[in-house]
């Protein structure tokens, strides 16, 4: 018998350009849904800083 000396883990991130042919449908939904949340995480983060370089602009910014 052969024992693997380390059990499989499942992923819970994803890796740009892996190989997706060994994963099932299921894991590439959750993939997929990790990956949106993170899209809205960034874009959050985008929408904070634009919004923070628009208050400077109108406190700091050149006057008319």
């Amino acid at each position: 018998m052969i024992i693997d000396e380390e059990p499989r883990k499942s992923s819970t991130g994803h890796e740009l350009g892996c190989e997706l042919s060994a994963i099932s449908a299921d894991e590439l939904r959750h993939r997929i849904a990790l990956l949106e949340a993170e899209i809205d995480r960034i874009r959050g983060e985008i929408d904070r800083k634009e919004a923070g370089r628009k208050a400077a602009d109108s406190l700091f910014g050149p006057r008319s």
